[in-house]
């Protein structure tokens, strides 16, 4: 009896001495999208950033927390949810291997099932977790990764790049919920789903999303956060904080989009208003210059208008054609682009996968023309 204990002590030690932690800001993780490191940590909140990890063995752990940014209070906070989905051994998809979450405090987070792993043929896997709910669901911090084998140095950056800015379809918003009757939960949202997603597998680019619900050009849905609409978070590292100390700085990271999607102006005419004509421009031509300056006077920039209003179209339109700024180009879309029944909506009246994807067949042509990559012989999902 006291050999065999003896020798599964010995084996105990051994599998022990295998195992390896790594923290966040270790070069052979590849994050893509806007995140600030503080420490060994890794923090964000833009909804649809991503991180790649490769490794062997039979196990991978995350350790992470979260913070509920800007909830008034405990009962506020408790609603908040960060999903994340999950990919293991294949580019990411309209559909995760599964879906975890991300609460306050400390969590030990097992990224991939075991039992998957155990009857694998890899020696070596990646994993690819993705936000896929926006920055007032929470900010996550990233600590370390745990596995029983070692780690790898994950896919870098792809050649390919894209940037999106928008709001609540640009966040996939309600896209998992089944009638256009439901409403809103942090469940139903999955940025993987959304037209910004789709578009980019489409290229096999990688992309970030600038995006948050509500958010419009000079006024937000309601007029709620005056002053705080797109132009100003767009310059943020953090989606739910504005103050200086978190400035976005383009110079400062690898990414570099070929190209920038700007789909915004819903909100502007939300609840039967409309902002001035010349207020929405001289905001729009703000957040254009800022977005010259962080790429180059000639990056290409899709401006695209939904027909949520008659106006809105011929607002963006005049401020294209008008802004003085090299390779900005229009894109508005008339009522018939999706279905406004089951069929195409989700949540809210919300687009949901079949009603995005009709939106990323209607931008790629202009990615293809505009970036020189072409069309691809790929299918859109």
């Amino acid at each position: 009896m006291k050999k065999i204990l003896f020798f599964a002590a010995i084996m105990l030690l051994t599998t022990s001495l295998k195992a390896e932690t790594i923290t966040a800001t270790d070069s052979r993780v590849t994050f893509v999208g806007r995140t600030a490191v503080e420490g060994t940590s890794v923090s964000f909140d833009w909804t649809a950033t991503y991180f790649r990890i490769a490794f062997s063995g039979n196990k991978l752990t995350m350790k992470a927390s979260d913070l509920k940014v800007g909830a008034a209070d405990e009962a506020a906070a408790a609603k908040l949810h960060n999903y994340y989905n999950v990919w293991i051994d294949s580019p990411t998809s309209a559909q995760p291997h599964r879906i975890v979450e991300v609460k306050e405090g400390d969590n030990i987070i097992e990224l991939v099932d075991p039992n998957y792993l155990k009857r694998s043929r890899r020696s070596v896997h990646e994993v690819i977790v993705q936000k896929r709910t926006e920055g007032e669901q929470g900010r996550t911090t990233i600590h370390s990764f745990t596995t029983d084998g070692r780690f790898y140095q994950a896919t870098p950056l792809c050649e390919r790049q894209l940037e999106f800015i928008g709001d609540s379809y640009t966040c996939g918003y309600g896209i998992d919920a089944p009638t256009k009757e439901e409403k809103f939960s942090p469940e139903t949202e999955n940025a993987s789903r959304s037209y910004a997603a789709i578009v980019s597998r489409y290229f096999g680019a990688d992309y970030i999303a600038v995006a948050h619900s509500g958010m419009g050009m000079v006024r937000n849905y309601n007029s709620k956060f005056p002053k705080w609409n797109m132009p100003e978070r767009y310059c943020q590292t953090f989606d739910m904080d504005s103050t200086q100390a978190t400035r976005w700085n383009a110079a400062d990271h690898a990414f570099k989009p070929a190209m920038s999607i700007i789909y915004l102006g819903a909100n502007d005419f939300s609840v039967s208003m409309q902002p001035k004509y010349e207020s929405f421009r001289d905001n729009y031509y703000r957040m254009l210059k800022q977005m010259k300056e962080n790429y180059g006077e000639d990056h290409p920039i899709l401006c695209v208008a939904t027909k949520t209003h008659e106006f809105l179209g011929e607002y963006v339109r005049e401020m294209a054609k008008n802004c003085g700024l090299k390779n900005v180009h229009y894109l508005v879309y008339c009522p018939a682009q999706h279905n406004h029944t089951n069929e195409d909506l989700g949540a809210d009246v919300h687009p949901n996968y079949n009603g995005q994807k009709k939106k990323a067949y209607s931008i790629i042509p202009y990615i293809a023309t505009m970036t020189g990559w072409g069309l691809q012989d790929a299918v859109v999902e």
